[in-house]
């Protein structure tokens, strides 16, 4: 696996988590413990002409101000757009839309991610995937991430949203350079064409299904009503490309994330193929373990007294809310740096938690369930079989590349 440096908990100060190579390069594992022992509620250091902000690392603080109305995701819910200034799609995308406007919103939404609905697209991803997990055990190597894990959720959120096959290698290319890089440097420039590329291609997509709708998500939203009226364009295509990057990113590091695990714990991949491990016990380990999304973040709405020693969320700042270290609080899950696929309870919050759960969990936690499946049926063995490399974001975390060996079973 990628050889980390370690950061050194003593230089708080220096920590800059709005740098991509922070959490690509360096093992925070201590910085995040002295946190939320030291300092739960710490005020992060300005960086370059943005102002500083608060950086929240445990469990049951994150968890409470998940659900607290005093702080909003209207000026943004991640670094990049909150630093910055705000998100140009709030009160349009759910991400990014609070209060009665966002209930309304996740109920439209709501409706194409039903368990009921995704009864095929389900039965579509196990298929798929253990006929993809098959003939590459056979052909003997591969990129897990690029050649097995980059195609099962981007399938499943495409056949979710009826996007036609031949253009699904070009929506993956728009959202890795939207969301993260496999390198150190990326410009901005090239993030930002792929977000309007995203936004540009849904754009043709939508008006087509307004004409044609079906039952798949743009059509969903494409015929939908927002507070007694029909959803703009604009409104239409700020939550397709919420919904592509949400499915695909995060599910595809998760994915990835396990088949590093294993090869780094073979005794839990020996629990998986023995049978011993229930799959969707094993489904919330991964997640946790990997917890892709790092943090989101919130605006304050109004001054919030924090923490036991008197410090105070002034109005107007921003609050990052970091899963990354609250799913290996000591407090909640015991031994958090082990990787155990029995673990139970495991109330992660990769997912995130209260009115913006996301509403692609079921989805998701499907995804992997079909990968963990596959991989226990039909692999003998896993083993690296060159460099990986690490995404590059200071909103997720994980591999872009992972290649591996793998012998049938």
């Amino acid at each position: 696996m990628p050889s980390l440096s370690t950061f050194d908990p003593g230089a708080i100060d220096t920590l800059d988590l709005t740098d991509p190579r922070t959490h690509a390069e360096y093992d925070l594992t201590g910085v995040w413990q002295r946190l939320r022992h030291e300092q739960p509620f710490h005020r992060h250091r300005p960086v370059g002409d943005a102002e500083g902000f608060w950086v929240v690392s445990r469990h049951a603080d994150v968890s409470e101000l998940y659900r607290d109305r005093r702080l909003t995701s209207e000026k943004g819910n991640v670094l990049s757009a909150l630093l910055l200034g705000g998100d140009s799609a709030a009160g349009m995308m759910a991400a990014v839309t609070d209060g009665p406007r966002h209930a309304d919103l996740r109920k439209l939404l709501l409706k194409a991610f039903s368990p009921r609905v995704l009864t095929g697209v389900v039965a579509n991803i196990e298929a798929a995937t253990r006929k993809l997990v098959q003939e590459t055990a056979e052909r003997g190597e591969c990129d897990f991430a690029k050649d097995v894990a980059a195609h099962i959720p981007l399938n499943a959120i495409c056949d979710l949203m009826n996007v036609p096959e031949e253009d699904r290698p070009l929506v993956l290319e728009y959202t890795e350079a939207a969301l993260g890089s496999d390198g150190a440097v990326q410009s901005p420039a090239v993030a930002w064409q792929a977000r309007n590329d995203i936004l540009a291609y849904f754009e043709t997509l939508a008006a087509e299904r307004r004409r044609n709708p079906g039952t798949d998500a743009i059509s969903v939203l494409a015929t939908g009503t927002l507070e007694g009226r029909p959803l703009t364009m604009d409104e239409i295509v700020v939550n397709c490309y919420s919904l592509i990057l949400g499915g695909d990113e995060t599910s595809r590091l998760s994915m990835t994330g396990a088949v590093g695990a294993f090869i780094e714990h073979p005794d839990q991949f020996a629990a998986l193929q023995s049978g011993r491990v229930e799959i969707s016990t094993a489904v919330e380990e991964v997640l946790r373990w990997t917890t892709p999304a790092i943090h989101f973040g919130r605006s304050a709405l109004e001054d919030i007294p924090v923490g036991d020693r008197g410090q105070v969320i002034r109005a107007g700042d921003t609050v990052t809310l970091w899963n990354s270290s609250a799913n290996m609080d000591e407090t909640v899950f015991a031994e958090p740096g082990r990787f155990d696929l029995t673990r139970t309870p495991n109330k992660h919050i990769a997912f995130g938690y209260g009115p913006h759960f996301c509403v692609g969990a079921y989805l998701g936690r499907a995804e992997i369930a079909a990968m963990l499946t596959a991989l226990r049926d039909l692999v003998a063995s896993v083993e690296p079989n060159g460099e990986p490399r690490r995404v590059y974001s200071n909103l997720l975390v994980g591999m872009s590349s992972l290649p591996v060996a793998m012998t049938p079973r």
